[in-house]
């Protein structure tokens, strides 16, 4: 979770810096940096999820012995 929360305090300064370098505007740059950001994290918090359930999926995968190949098809 840690790893998120930094991830989101560095994307809300990019995207701040970046739409304040194009607008000018301390207030575009704001809204720009509290919205996008935040969905951003959402769904990088779930990215990891998936990622680690398929890691997870593929140890198991792993686990099969080769003479048992066609036991586990079914």
């Amino acid at each position: 979770m840690i790893k998120t929360v930094t991830f989101t305090l560095m994307h809300f300064c990019i995207a701040f810096t970046v739409t304040y370098a194009l607008t000018g505007s301390v207030a575009a740059g704001g809204l720009v940096a509290a919205i996008e950001p935040l969905c951003n994290s959402v769904g990088f918090y779930f990215h990891e999820k998936i990622w680690q359930r398929l890691g997870k999926d593929q140890a198991q995968a792993e686990k099969i012995p080769p003479h048992a190949w066609l036991h586990h098809q079914a």
